[in-house]
């Protein structure tokens, strides 16, 4: 899991999936650290808001305006799984699911594509210095 999570702290550009507009929400919460840590291009996905953070949110992966690099999952397993399979399609390959969002059937599609995987864990209480030299 090591390897994953230094593929995924060595992405640019890094989808989230499931990021919120309340502020009291993991999906904001999410979204709010990976762009203050300011090395990444961090883009929020929800299909009903137009912006989080003051940022313009996208409805989906594919309404991007480049592939990313990384996804990492705050949604229900199900939305998970859907938004896999479009990232898997879009030839993504790098993965966090946080937890809740880790479903058997997401998990299956990325082992299965051969992708960098990482789930059971907290992005927000990983530091990314450990992983990857800043």
């Amino acid at each position: 899991m090591r390897e994953a999570i230094a593929a995924f702290f060595r992405s640019k550009a890094i989808a989230v999936a499931g990021a919120s507009r309340d502020e009291g929400k993991f999906g904001f919460k999410v979204y709010r650290r990976l762009k203050s840590l300011g090395r990444y291009t961090v883009y929020p996905v929800n299909p009903l808001a137009d912006a989080i953070d003051g940022d313009r949110c996208f409805k989906n992966l594919a309404a991007l305006p480049e592939r990313p690099d990384a996804v990492i999952f705050i949604t229900p397993p199900p939305r998970t799984a859907a938004v896999m399979r479009e990232a898997l399609e879009l030839g993504v390959k790098t993965f966090w699911m946080q937890p809740g969002a880790d479903g058997p059937e997401a998990v299956r599609l990325a082992e299965e594509a051969g992708a960098s995987l990482v789930y059971g864990r907290c992005v927000l209480i990983t530091d990314p210095g450990d992983y990857v030299s800043l």
